[in-house]
């Protein structure tokens, strides 16, 4: 019955189509079945917040339960968990619903067999983690939960410690020249040809510090933008660059750096997505590698509410595969479902263990 109970938590958590700010139904179910462990559960919106034990150190356990819209093209209704070949389809099996039911089975199971943290878990289960925007539900509590002093984050890893993930850095270039009839174009500027001869340098550009676990900052154009007529040399051209940074360089820096090599102007049009990483000499990545039996460390390319706890020492992990996230064939092997609850169940007591020794 113990390897049922999270493959019932999951299938009813992915039969909710708890899409972001749509994630009332979902957050009521952790409720309930958190304060039914007898948990101090509290709620806040849709985030969802459960507390055992007492005083330091203080591990925060956190995923999401928002999300992205179905696909058109799945194998089985999106919102209807199916079983085939030893797997779970459906939207949200991987992302993340799969980190949900397993973190709260491990607690609730701790709790149950009488476990004493030796200081305190939280279990935070919040909305709107897909949107990436003011409405994210970890960033609007995370000031208001005990400071925790180690985190794990939620995410399809295959339960692998995840200990540096990149971040976002979104910059528009603007090109300013001078209108002028096509006829009569040495009267005027070409604002395009200003932005090829930018791109071109950006395509001999590169950022040379490397990242142990995350390698270089990569630089992508992604929308380009000129010209209002076609017998019209355009006096303006817009460009933006996704740039998946990486610790070794800070969001203004790059955007600094850039400045100096091109004609355009550099705008910063978003930078909040931090990159984040954290120390293999932590205690939270020695009990996940404790944890996690034949594990090794990595760094992850995709985003998560871990830049919410910047600063805090934080591994990524959860049951499933990141590649399978927003797909239509997303799903989730259920042995492995299963088996990621003993290992979050583990990682959690090696943690405790290592901070009071």
């Amino acid at each position: 019955m113990l390897d049922q109970d999270v493959c019932v938590l999951h299938r009813r958590l992915v039969a909710i189509p708890s899409l972001s700010h749509q994630e009332s139904d979902a957050a009521s179910l952790m409720e309930a079945h958190l304060k039914e462990a007898g948990l101090t559960v509290s709620r806040a919106n849709n985030n969802v917040v459960a507390e055992w034990g007492e005083g330091e150190p203080v591990l925060l356990l956190n995923s999401h339960l928002d999300v992205v819209p179905a696909s058109s093209d799945h194998p089985f209704p999106p919102f209807v968990p199916t079983i085939s070949d030893g797997k779970v389809f459906g939207r949200g099996t991987v992302d993340a619903k799969a980190s949900v039911a397993s973190m709260a089975t491990a607690v609730c199971r701790l709790a149950a067999a009488g476990y004493r943290p030796k200081g305190k878990i939280v279990v935070a289960f919040t909305a709107c983690e897909e949107t990436g925007g003011e409405n994210n539900g970890l960033e609007q509590i995370i000031n208001q939960l005990p400071k925790p002093s180690a985190a794990l984050i939620g995410e399809p890893t295959h339960m692998q410690p995840c200990v540096a993930q990149k971040g976002l850095l979104i910059l528009r270039l603007d090109a300013h020249g001078k209108s002028a009839h096509a006829a009569r174009a040495e009267e005027g500027l070409n604002a395009i040809s200003i932005m090829v001869r930018d791109l071109g340098r950006l395509e001999n550009f590169s950022l040379d510090r490397i990242h142990p676990y995350l390698g270089k900052t990569t630089i992508s154009v992604t929308v380009v933008n000129g010209g209002s007529a076609r017998n019209m040399i355009p006096d303006s051209c817009t460009a933006f660059l996704d740039i998946r940074s990486t610790p070794v360089y800070d969001h203004d820096e790059i955007a600094a750096l850039i400045q100096k090599e091109l004609e355009s102007t550099v705008h910063i049009h978003s930078k909040r997505f931090v990159s984040v990483d954290t120390l293999p000499t932590e205690s939270i990545v020695h009990a996940c590698l404790q944890g996690s039996t034949g594990s090794s460390t990595f760094g992850s390319p995709t985003m998560s509410d871990w830049i919410h706890v910047k600063g805090v020492p934080t591994v990524k992990i959860g049951p499933g595969d990141s590649r399978l996230s927003h797909t239509a064939n997303e799903h989730i092997d259920i042995r492995e479902l299963i088996d990621s609850c003993a290992t979050y169940e583990r990682i959690i007591q090696a943690y405790f263990e290592l901070n009071h020794g």
